[in-house]
């Protein structure tokens, strides 16, 4: 068994020192629980693409990394950290940092399909692989809210022997219903654990614009081991990774599939 916590938090545009503050607060009120992962939302640091998102940018994430690097080591947990908005001499990136309990970098993560109808594409530059890590000896892959809609990117991570898809986001509450479906449809194809942590919150104090929470875990069969709501704070549950095993063995999609008839 694995123990998650997961942070839906709400986050303020651009206010960099507020977000920290928020994000420690609730990171800490995780460890209570004693989880064997914490998992943050995506743009922790500066909130979902503010104008001035270069400007406040953690340069090559060295504090957001300095950050998550000690919360980890001195908590003894595992940390999947969100993403954040990450610039690397002229180029700006949204970097997902992944650390055990030692504090030790395990993955980088840059999101790869960037959010074209917001311009996120305008603003950052896409990633060009997938990642993968092992957490407590679990094989565990990373995407990143848009990310979601594109199954053949979870599909490699699934190929790639991943049991648990973590997918932090910045999801608008008006698609909600594209969220758990997606979330859902990506854990049942892949017979994997999907792990999403989503904000929760007016965008730049809009009252009308909302992120849209729904955080939760998803098992292979695409059921719910924590159901999706709307409350800021920190969500629980616990991941049973021998059920992986039994659903691929009586329903075996990966011996089924036809890759000799499709390039995917």
């Amino acid at each position: 068994m694995m123990k998650i916590a997961i942070v839906q938090a709400a986050l303020q545009q651009s206010q960099v020192a507020e977000n920290f503050q928020t994000i420690q607060a609730l990171m800490e009120e995780a460890t209570t629980n004693q989880p064997d992962v914490i998992v943050l939302p995506e743009l922790w640091n500066t909130s979902f693409l503010p104008e001035d998102v270069k400007e406040r940018a953690d340069e090559d994430g060295k504090v957001s990394r300095q950050f998550l690097r000690q919360f980890a080591k001195n908590y003894q947990v595992n940390v999947v950290g969100g993403s954040v908005a990450n610039r690397r001499g002229d180029k700006l990136f949204n970097t997902a940092y992944v650390y055990n309990r030692k504090g030790q970098e395990l993955a980088a993560y840059d999101k790869a399909h960037l959010f074209s109808p917001a311009k996120e594409n305008g603003y950052f530059e896409a990633g060009e692989a997938s990642v993968t890590f092992e957490l407590d000896g679990v094989k565990c892959g990373i995407v990143t809210c848009y990310d979601l809609r594109f199954p053949e990117w979870v599909r490699a991570l699934a190929l790639a022997d991943a049991q648990i898809v973590f997918a932090p986001a910045a999801w608008p509450e008006v698609r909600n219903l594209h969220w758990d479906t997606l979330g859902r449809a990506r854990a049942i194809e892949n017979q994997l654990f999907v792990v999403s942590a989503n904000s929760r919150g007016p965008v730049n104090g809009d009252e009308e614009a909302l992120y849209g929470g729904h955080s939760a875990i998803i098992d292979p069969w695409g059921e719910y081991v924590v159901s999706p709501d709307l409350q800021v704070g920190v969500k629980y549950g616990e991941v049973d990774l021998s059920v992986i095993e039994g659903i691929r063995s009586s329903i075996n999609v990966f011996n089924d599939r036809r890759p000799d008839i499709y390039d995917i």
